[in-house]
């Protein structure tokens, strides 16, 4: 399960067995959310994490969307 950076206490990562569309899996104390990125960067999943942390690690996704995508493409074509 590869991490790729911890923000603000929120885990930004990968399952090692992943499917498209590119997305990303972040955590904390609370919940997760899945986060999928196409053309635009949206929720698609919340299990339990509070509305200021979805609304935050979407921002920090929208910033890294490039780095993210890059660290997908290159784990994934192993």
């Amino acid at each position: 399960m590869p991490t790729l950076f911890e923000i603000f206490g929120l885990r930004f990562f990968f399952f090692s067995n992943e499917h498209e569309p590119i997305h990303v899996h972040v955590e904390n104390g609370d919940g997760r959310i899945k986060i999928q990125i196409t053309q635009f960067v949206e929720v698609v999943e919340n299990k339990g994490m509070k509305q200021k942390d979805v609304k935050k690690a979407v921002g920090i996704v929208e910033l890294y969307k490039e780095e993210i995508v890059n660290s997908w493409q290159k784990f994934f074509s192993k």
